[in-house]
């Protein structure tokens, strides 16, 4: 049996990005300027603020003019909507992204209210749904983008997807189902699993290609892969543990001779190695104990931080 191939998303982003440069280009010069992407930041949630830093960034890269619309927490359903407008009637924005969670006080229902306002031409999320439904009939345009990013990454890691099981874990509108049925229309067997799967481990554990989207890390254990599998991990988690950065833990990989892929925007293992270098404490292991004790104290009663608000969302969806 060979040996672990871990592949690497911020390599396969980068050369992604590097396809792209000569179409940014040509639109340029047929536009008269570059391509236009309109972001919306509603809140300061902390996850939220890392992917939108990393997209504005990236569009600079990649050529893109992208302008970020900060909105505070307190922001009405009515002002998001009016941004949406805004950007769809502009001539110089082609394409709007409504970073996704959107705060708990704008409503149960307020992200599909955005989705369904956004103007499907300019919708680069494809979650509105019109683009949804050209999805599931293998005729969209513009695809939910994470998704789209794991298949990308199985293409140019020259993974077949045709005639394999696939099992995705996680059914959210933004992954879990989007990734189901990108898979199948590439000729996969997909299986969706989710928080009321019966014996998860067993179901996962037949799959050549398991995808996991449930924003829990360290989710998967051995017991979920079988040998020769190929695993995506599309989680970004900011843990202490580098061996737990992902929601599919990196010591099981190895052992087991799986191939462990990374979110195609990159994982976050190498910054929490860093971390927990910087949190490397020379006092003595009871000293350490009690900060730790107080530390969860303190953590068990800030139970509407935003983080913790984030992992509870994350839960009940999937």
């Amino acid at each position: 049996m060979s040996e672990c191939r871990v592949l690497d998303g911020v390599v396969v982003g980068k050369a992604i990005r590097d396809d792209l440069a000569e179409r940014v280009r040509r639109i340029q010069g047929a536009l008269g300027r570059p391509p236009a992407l309109g972001i919306v930041l509603v809140g300061d949630d902390p996850a939220s603020q890392v992917y939108v830093r990393n997209k504005v960034r990236t569009g600079a890269e990649s050529g893109l003019t992208v302008d970020l619309i900060r909105l505070p927490a307190t922001a009405s359903l009515d002002d998001v909507l009016g941004e949406v407008r805004r950007l769809n009637a502009s001539a110089v924005h082609d394409g709007i992204l409504v970073q996704s969670p959107l705060p708990a006080a704008l409503g149960p229902h307020a992200e599909m209210t955005v989705f369904e306002t956004i103007d499907p031409a300019k919708d680069v999320d494809g979650f509105s749904p019109v683009n949804v439904g050209r999805l599931v009939q293998n005729r969209a345009t513009l695809r939910s983008c994470t998704p789209a990013g794991v298949m990308e990454m199985l293409r140019r890691s020259d993974i077949p997807v045709a005639g394999r099981h696939a099992v995705v874990i996680g059914r959210s509108d933004i992954v879990g189902k989007p990734m189901a049925l990108m898979l199948l229309h590439a000729n996969a067997t997909v299986t969706i699993c989710h928080s009321r799967t019966a014996d998860l481990p067993r179901v996962a554990a037949a799959a050549d290609i398991l995808v996991v989207a449930i924003g829990r890390a360290g989710f998967v254990t051995p017991a979920f892969v079988k040998p020769g599998a190929t695993v995506i991990d599309v989680g970004m988690n900011t843990i202490d543990d580098p061996d737990g950065a992902g929601l599919v833990p990196a010591r099981f990989a190895p052992p087991r001779r799986v191939r462990e892929e990374g979110h195609p925007a990159g994982r976050r293992r190498r910054s929490a190695r860093r971390l927990g270098r910087r949190r490397a404490d020379p006092r003595p292991a009871r000293g350490r104990a009690a900060d730790h004790r107080d530390a969860d104290e303190q953590y068990g009663r800030c139970r509407g931080s935003a983080r913790e608000q984030l992992a509870r969302r994350a839960d009940s969806r999937w």
